[in-house]
């Protein structure tokens, strides 16, 4: 069982930057893959970004851009997702979630674990 607990959300101008946190516990991540999602309003999950169980590899949406940047920290059991150049469209509510031994994947049905999430708002 793992317990994850995002942080970091809040209000941001756009072209600010934020860096959500997800700390796990229960089990350590080694063999998860992580996975950072978003729900706007009205609108479905969407996968933001996923970090594989097996090779590390990284995989973004397609709205991202370059703009953020999925990591891991082993020693804190801790992902993070950097944001920058926020636009007012990433306004959504940020949930990251983890499955054993899963490859990379943007898709939320194939996520055990969620945590909370945490909202984001992008706004002037």
């Amino acid at each position: 069982q793992v317990q994850l607990v995002e942080s970091g959300g809040g209000l941001v101008q756009p072209g600010g930057s934020l860096r959500l946190s997800c700390v796990a516990s229960g089990s350590t991540l080694d063999h998860y893959a992580i996975g950072w999602f978003r729900e706007a309003p009205g609108k479905e999950r969407e996968g933001v970004s996923c970090l594989s169980s097996s090779d590390g590899s990284t995989h973004y949406g397609h709205f991202v851009e370059g703009r953020f940047t999925i990591s891991r920290d082993n020693a804190k059991n801790t992902v993070y997702l950097q944001m920058t150049s926020l636009k007012p469209e990433d306004t959504a509510v940020y949930y990251c979630a983890a499955d054993f031994g899963l490859g990379p994947s943007l898709f939320p049905w194939e996520y055990k674990y969620w945590g909370q999430g945490t909202q984001v708002t992008v706004s002037s």
